[in-house]
């Protein structure tokens, strides 16, 4: 069956809208933030109109059924990514996940003189955790360096690699070039030396199907509003044997096993970390969000992204004042540019004029605009929504910028 995209943008209010009175909105920022189907607000206005109650430990029929339906998301966040469910944890973005990780098992195994690779293509949120654990251990932080078309210099990967190294956190997808990393070799080149490796999802679930048990990573964090779901809500798988070693990231109630003035103990993964009160709307959201992608198929989705992200690339190449970060055949649909010496927030004020949204600046990765040698830059990011169309706005946009800036 052809992808009907006309089909799928229906069930995306927003994209209906106008903007500056009559201009159609092109949304081009899913990588930030994507729109939401009806079916994941639909979900969520049901499940609080119908079934709310807080979940676990509840006797009651309202408690037990919004528990049931938590905990039916879980299942299918397992299933989504080939995980048990008792090594999904919920958190309320990847953020809260990379942190968790880094202060809990980092705290317990990183010492003065152990080493944490990182690469240039990281997003803040993939370097900052790192280096607070990295100053409070002792540990030292060291980066990859990216190549000039975007991808990872692997001969430096396996040259950084070492006996000292015991985390490898890297981005499985750069959310600013879209380049997917070949995370396979880093994994088992990490593993046989004896290292840890955790992957940033964020844009990989969106794009791709992610195989934890067939990567062999031990961890693995993403976030639910990226994937059509609402925000509040991440995910951290962790292998069971990590998260089971792991200490609580932290206190409060469900996380809890006994509590007295002489100590507490705690529950097993995944509830040692998820407590007090959950994200529970949020996490149906996440839940009926998964349950979309399925059904519209997840290679679908891939292969029209594909196809969206090769036509912006040709276009785009065609003329002579853009360039384009990230060249790399081994790329998702993400497409960073500048135009001409024009400044990325000048040509994205201009282009939102025109009804285009996209994202204009570092992206939460100064480190890899500075290696880039550019300050900032604008980023066209598509989704299973976005057609052909919206690309020709894209440079329709393009051509009034020309014009308003010379």
């Amino acid at each position: 069956m052809a992808y009907d995209v006309a089909a799928i943008r229906a069930q995306f209010p927003t994209l209906e809208r106008k903007v500056y009175g009559n201009k159609p909105l092109i949304f081009l920022d899913s990588a930030a933030s994507a729109q939401k189907p009806l079916a994941v607000t639909d979900a969520m206005t049901e499940f609080m109109a119908t079934t709310y109650s807080n979940v676990h430990r509840g006797v009651h029929a309202l408690s037990q059924e919004a528990t049931d339906a938590f905990e039916a998301a879980r299942g299918k966040v397992a299933t989504f990514m080939n995980a048990d469910e008792r090594e999904v944890v919920f958190t309320k973005n990847t953020t809260e996940a990379i942190n968790l990780v880094a202060q809990s098992w980092g705290r317990k195994n990183l010492t003065r003189g152990d080493e944490i690779l990182l690469t240039e293509l990281e997003h803040h949120a993939n370097i900052v955790p790192w280096q607070l654990i990295a100053e409070a251990t002792g540990a030292t932080v060291k980066a990859v360096r990216v190549l000039d078309d975007g991808a990872l210099d692997m001969d430096d990967f396996h040259a950084k690699l070492g006996p000292r190294t015991k985390m490898v956190a890297v981005a499985y997808v750069s959310n600013v070039l879209g380049t997917v990393l070949p995370v396979h070799e880093i994994i088992a080149a990490a593993h046989a030396q004896g290292a840890l490796v955790l992957l940033d999802a964020s844009q990989a679930v969106t794009h791709k199907r992610v195989d934890v048990k067939g990567l062999d990573v031990d961890f693995l964090a993403w976030t639910g509003h990226k994937l059509y779901g609402p925000t509040g809500i991440g995910v951290l798988f962790g292998k069971y044997e990590h998260l089971d070693a792991m200490p609580p990231f932290l206190g409060g109630g469900d996380m809890i096993d006994t509590v007295s003035f002489e100590g507490s103990t705690y529950r097993e993964p995944p509830y040692r970390f998820e407590a007090g009160t959950p994200a529970i709307v949020e996490t149906i959201g996440l839940g009926a969000a998964i349950d979309w992608v399925e059904a519209v198929g997840i290679d679908n989705i891939a292969a029209h992204e594909d196809d969206l992200l090769d036509y912006a690339m040709e276009q785009l190449s065609a003329t002579n004042d853009v360039r384009i970060f990230g060249t790399t055949e081994s790329k998702i649909s993400v497409l960073a540019f500048l135009l001409g010496d024009h400044h990325a927030h000048d040509v994205g004020t201009i282009l939102d004029r025109t009804g285009v949204a996209l994202r204009v600046g570092q992206h939460c990765a100064e480190p890899l605009h500075n290696r880039l040698g550019v300050h900032s830059t604008a980023r066209a990011s598509f989704a299973a929504y976005n057609s052909r169309d919206d690309v020709d706005g894209l440079l329709e946009g393009l051509a009034v910028c020309r014009e308003l800036l010379g």
